[in-house]
């Protein structure tokens, strides 16, 4: 994720701020624009908002409101058109079921999941596989279902028939860790669980639904197989299953072709969105062997490259792991790409900038309001997750 600067005064701005530190100016994020804006009240009617423009002259074109989320809650950042007819934000309305929130530790869980499902979106947005602003108040993307377990019944994590659900324990840090022990997951994240399930939903958009199985199959393996008793066995064996470094991302990419996707998704959306922070740094990189060189913003460039793209990728990392071993933490980056993991992240870049058959946004938000705060638990994680 790039940094941002504020329109009144250039203050550096991050991705989840409301009001710029400097100079006190109110901010939204402008899915439209893909950007962080100082806002200000609209002249033509106080309920909605507009860019801040320092040159007053100069009238504004658009007018705003904000979402729903951040007026009921203060859990959301992103704005709505004016004449959007959702009250939701483009990300918001992606979420059809909340933990009850009248549970003290659920708001809390509920915030910092939007928080990583909204960096989700802005990289999606940027590769092109959402449409941050769908037409009529509709939405575009997956569905996410955020639940808490009750008694006798255990919110599994996966995806389903194009719904993400998340158990919103995984938003809990002791928990997580826990979790990411138990199940040899160095990289056990919020935004890393939602990566991974939107793999699963892209597959179906982009590999069974637009003709690539085969293609597929001749790098990942035949996702035919039981999907159940590959997980089961991948578990039986203790998740490590020797030599696993040389053709796959994680050793959980090894269960199951449906998982090595995506496993190899995930690291991909890791990929581009450490560079894009790196670049927004003018980060320039030098290792013993090469001559430096700045890093890209992988959204800039109007033909993306992916060998550029991983020879810029190493470095960063190199980079990243040793500032984290400096401060006495883990490598923020445990792995190391070999030539048969390089390949099928070759195979997902290709999939993503490759052409395809025009999208249809998937109809209006279902639930909003009260009937966003059901609770009953999920009972659709029969595929993978």
């Amino acid at each position: 994720m790039k940094t941002f600067r504020c329109d009144n005064c250039g203050h550096p701005l991050f991705f989840e701020n409301v009001q710029c530190l400097q100079c006190g100016s109110e901010l939204a994020f402008l899915p439209h624009r893909l950007a962080l804006c100082a806002i200000e009240p609209a002249a033509s009617d106080s309920t909605l908002w507009q860019r801040k423009r320092p040159d007053r002259q100069q009238p504004a074109h658009h007018a705003y409101r904000l979402c729903r989320n951040h007026a009921e809650h203060a859990a959301c950042n992103f704005a709505v058109a004016q004449d959007d007819p959702n009250p939701y934000c483009v990300s918001c309305r992606l979420t059809r079921v909340l933990p009850d929130l009248s549970v003290p530790q659920n708001l809390d869980r509920w915030w910092r999941i939007e928080a990583a499902k909204r960096r989700l979106f802005y990289t999606l947005a940027q590769l092109g596989l959402v449409d941050a602003s769908p037409p009529d108040g509709e939405r575009d993307g997956p569905v996410f279902e955020f639940l808490a377990d009750t008694p006798g019944h255990m919110v599994m994590t996966g995806h389903a028939q194009g719904v993400i659900t998340l158990n919103v324990a995984e938003a809990d840090d002791a928990e997580r860790v826990k979790r990411r022990v138990e199940l040899h997951e160095p990289y056990r994240t919020l935004l890393g669980h939602l990566r991974h399930e939107s793999g699963h939903y892209y597959w179906d958009r982009l590999i069974d639904e637009e003709g690539r199985v085969e293609e597929f199959r001749r790098l990942f393996g035949d996702e035919s197989v039981d999907y159940a008793q590959a997980l089961q066995k991948h578990y039986a064996s203790g998740g490590q299953p020797q030599g696993w470094q040389d053709r796959f991302v994680s050793a959980y990419a090894t269960s199951h072709p449906w998982e090595d996707w995506a496993e190899t998704w995930a690291h991909y959306l890791h990929m581009v969105d450490l560079l894009e922070t790196a670049a927004s740094y003018n980060t320039r990189v030098e290792v013993p062997g090469s001559e430096g060189d700045e890093v890209d913003d992988p959204f800039d460039s109007t033909e993306s490259d992916f060998d550029r793209l991983v020879e810029q990728w190493v470095p960063v990392t190199l980079l990243v792991n040793s500032m984290n071993r400096s401060l006495g933490q883990e490598d923020a980056y445990p792995f190391a790409l070999t030539t048969g993991s390089l390949e099928k992240l070759r195979f997902v870049h290709e999939v993503i900038h490759s052409p395809r058959r025009n999208r249809q946004p998937q109809g209006q938000q279902p639930t909003t309001g009260s009937a966003m705060q059901d609770t009953e638990p999920a009972e659709r994680v029969s595929q993978p997750g």
